[in-house]
This record gives C-alpha cells, sequence and structure tokens, in this order.
C-alpha cells in the first residue's frame, strides 16, 4: 500500500479545507496552462487571516532565533558546548522561517504552488532535512543536560567544544544525507509510479510516500523522542533528590565545596527545566502530525486535507516557539535582546558584556 503524506514534512496537499471557508467556484492554478491543477481559494477574510496568523509564526521564527543566534555567537560569555548546541537548534529553526515557511504559506492559502518544479523539491528537501536536524539536535541537548545535572563537576571536563562540535555536524550530516539521497534517487516512488502520475499537475507540490519510507520517518522521530523522554525523566529524578538534599543539609555546617556544588547543580536543573520544557514543546509540535501519518499510511489516506494542514502548521510553529521559551525563562537572553535591538552589540567590547549581572 502507497501513502501520500499531506504534511510540511513531506509538502504534499497543503490545502486546508475550503469547504470549511469558500463557496467560490473552482479554478485552475494557471489557466491558459494544460494539466494545470485545480485552485479552490478561500473568501477575502478568511484568506486575510490565515495569510497574518501564517505569516506571524514565519517572522516570529526568523527573527526570534536570529535573535538566539545572535547573543550566543557574540557574547564571550555565552559560549560554552551547550550554548553552541542551542545555537545550532536555533539555526535550524531560523532556516525553516526563511526556507520552508513562506513559501507554505502561500501554497497553504492560494492551494497552488507558483515557485516552480526545482524548488518545489528543494522545499521538501529543506523542510525534512531541518526538522529531523531540529530532533537530532535536541536529543544531544537532552543528552548534555543529563550528564550536567547528575555529575555537574565533572560535566566541563566531560563536554568539551569538540564533543559538542561532533554532535552539531552528526545532527546536520545525517539529515541533509538522509533527505536528499531519498528524494532526489526516488526511493520514495518505488512501487506507487501510478499513483505518482496520477498526482502530477502543473501548479501542484506534492510528494507520493511509499508506506516503507512513511513507516522510516516514524521512527527517526520516534527513537530520538524516546531517548528525550528516558533522559529528562531521569534528569527530574535526580533534580528532586538533589534538592531534597539541600533542604537537609544546614548550609552554616555544610563546607564551602558542597555549598559551591549546591549552586552550580542548581543552576544546571534550572537550565535542564527550561531546555526540558522546549523538548515537550516539540514533542507535542510533532507527535499528533506523525501518528497521524503512520494511522494513514495503513489505513488508506482516512485523514482528511484540513486535518492534515492543522497539524501542519502546529509543527510549523514549533519552529517560533524556543525564543519565546527562552525569553520567559532566561534573563539573561531578555538582556542580550535589549542590547541587540537598541544597537549596543556595535560598541566596542560590547561582547564582554556581564549579561547575568542584574
Amino acid at each position: 500500500m502507497a501513502t501520500v503524506d499531506n504534511s510540511p514534512f513531506w509538502d504534499q496537499h497543503s490545502t486546508l479545507s475550503r469547504e470549511l471557508f469558500s463557496a467560490t467556484p473552482v479554478q485552475l492554478c494557471f489557466e491558459n496552462v494544460n494539466g494545470s491543477c485545480l485552485r479552490n481559494p478561500y473568501s477575502p477574510g478568511p484568506r486575510l487571516i490565515l495569510y497574518a496568523v501564517f505569516g506571524f509564526g514565519t517572522v516570529l521564527a526568523v527573527c526570534g532565533n536570529l535573535l538566539v543566534m545572535m547573543s550566543i555567537l557574540h557574547f564571550r560569555q555565552l559560549h560554552s558546548p551547550a550554548n553552541f548546541l542551542v545555537a545550532s537548534l536555533a539555526c535550524a529553526d531560523f532556516l525553516v522561517g526563511l526556507t520552508v515557511m513562506p513559501f507554505s504559506t502561500v501554497r497553504s492559502v492560494e492551494s497552488c504552488w507558483y515557485f516552480g518544479d526545482i524548488y518545489c523539491k528543494l522545499h521538501t528537501c529543506f523542510d525534512v532535512s531541518f526538522c529531523t536536524s531540529s530532533m537530532f539536535h535536541l536529543c544531544f541537548i537532552s543528552v548534555d543536560r543529563y550528564i550536567a545535572v547528575s555529575d555537574p563537576l565533572t560535566y566541563p571536563m566531560r563536554v568539551t567544544a569538540s564533543v559538542s562540535g561532533k554532535c552539531i555536524i552528526f545532527s546536520w550530516l545525517l539529515s541533509i544525507i538522509y533527505t536528499f539521497s531519498l528524494l532526489y534517487t526516488g526511493a520514495n516512488e518505488i512501487g506507487i509510479e501510478d499513483l505518482v502520475s496520477a498526482l502530477s499537475c502543473v501548479g501542484g507540490c506534492q510528494l507520493a510516500v511509499n508506506q516503507s519510507w512513511v513507516f522510516i520517518n516514524f521512527l527517526l522521530f520516534f527513537i530520538p523522542a524516546l531517548v528525550m523522554i528516558s533522559v529528562y525523566s531521569k534528569i527530574f529524578l535526580i533534580a528532586k533528590e538533589q534538592a531534597q538534599k539541600i533542604e537537609r543539609m544546614s548550609e552554616q555546617t555544610a563546607k564551602a565545596s558542597d555549598r559551591y556544588k549546591d549552586r552550580v547543580a542548581k543552576r544546571e536543573r534550572k537550565a535542564a527545566k527550561t531546555l526540558g520544557i522546549a523538548v515537550a514543546a516539540f514533542l507535542l509540535s510533532w507527535l499528533p502530525y506523525f501518528i497521524d501519518s503512520i494511522i494513514d499510511a495503513f489505513l488508506g489516506f482516512i485523514t482528511p486535507t484540513y486535518v492534515y494542514e492543522i497539524l501542519a502548521w502546529i509543527a510549523y510553529y514549533n519552529s517560533a516557539m524556543n525564543p519565546l521559551i527562552y525569553a520567559f525563562f532566561y534573563p539573561w537572553f531578555r538582556k542580550a535582546i535589549k542590547l541587540i535591538v537598541t544597537g549596543r552589540i556595535l560598541r566596542e567590547n560590547s561582547s564582554a558584556t556581564n549579561l547575568f549581572l542584574e
């Protein structure tokens, strides 16, 4: 059995449920072109609302993640292995907002693809690559936080810039090689050639994916997700034990080394909590889509197009969520944003600013 995936992850049917909003006659994407796809436009009101909602998410993903990258790369105080992973994750989300979401916005609202066949394939590759890379980054971040919380004193020696760099390279290379080799070899179309032919029309950007590859893609999400859930469960158990230990210990009688260790542990627990929220947001955003896609693959395309679109944009909006999480939980990030927006990072020695002083 073959399946057609209608999500941002596979760039297939990107039209919301027209029957909910529009009663206009069916049109063609290209009126004077033979074999043009059908176009079912929205009425003006819902069309404007959708452009505003999708556009807001796009701007937030681009600008928010750009601020995260600029903050971490500019201020020397933030140059740490863990933050380099966060910056690389922000880069993946930034690229989703820059190369994927604007074109998906037009495709979703207009129900047609106006950007050519070449960019249709690239758009799909960018979508899959950057989202897969985000999963790998979050998986490595969860492991990094586990080491930091379980043994904060030896953490700097175990997780170095070199180790962080290798994790970043792995996250990017594996996702890019996997995606481009799959889509440009046509492996996803094996056994469903008739379906591919039936889906082909001018003004469409649809990708047919056979059942085997839908299952593989589900595993690529499920395995890192399982690792993240397992690791963060251990982190919060360790954090609970450490908190109980600190309550029992009298600060007056504790050794200086013990007090220092407790301060370090408290800082690492706070970082783990914030990044744990980012991981939870990612899983909640993508889990409905992946569950639906695997069910749809084995039950024969039972999901309505508009349901796929809703799940698709929930997943897209995840790329805009992390900067909001950092801004809410990290005072240093709010201070860095203020310095960037006001242009004070252009001053001499601004990179040496102490972001942790109130």
